[in-house]
């Protein structure tokens, strides 16, 4: 989900509040406020501001291949660059697609995705993406085995 802009920047409190969400997203506001040394009404407010304004999204995370998904991996898209959001958008509608960027380097775009089978990610590359006026080619990565998943990285400040 892109960011949406925010009309205030985030402060140490928030940075806190982040942070402490990012090891435990269903810690209860009562039990963050102690540990920040705010109030929970606070602690609730600051939450609900960071979550409207798409500073946090609060999910669950799990491993695809350990909810049935048989396939996961990457894409590298090299497209035509005056069909950058045509392209962009027709992406953005396939469901199985998890993670779409712009990129620098070289390819275009960087992508993510999840398939149930070998049909389904045949049905991706070959009857959706490589249908999409302005992709020029792609390079396909599979995932063998998820070494890594790290979702605590703080913030920049």
């Amino acid at each position: 989900m892109a960011r949406k802009n925010s009309s205030k920047k985030i402060d140490e409190l928030d940075r806190k509040l982040i942070q402490i969400l990012q090891k435990d997203g269903r810690k209860p506001s009562k039990a963050i406020a102690t540990e920040l040394g705010t109030s929970e009404f606070t602690v609730r407010r600051r939450l609900r501001r960071l979550l409207d304004d798409g500073t946090i999204r609060i999910v669950a995370v799990a491993n695809p291949i350990d909810l049935g998904f048989e396939i996961a991996g990457n894409l590298k898209i090299k497209i035509d660059l005056k069909k950058t959001d045509e392209v962009l958008e027709r992406l953005q509608q396939i469901d199985a697609l998890i993670w779409v960027a712009l990129t620098t380097g070289g390819t275009d775009i960087d992508v993510d995705f999840i398939a149930r089978s070998m049909k389904e990610f045949k049905e991706i590359i070959f009857k959706k993406i490589s249908k999409i006026d302005g992709v020029l080619s792609m390079e396909t990565s599979l995932m063998v085995e998820l070494i890594k998943d790290k979702h605590d990285w703080g913030t920049a400040d």
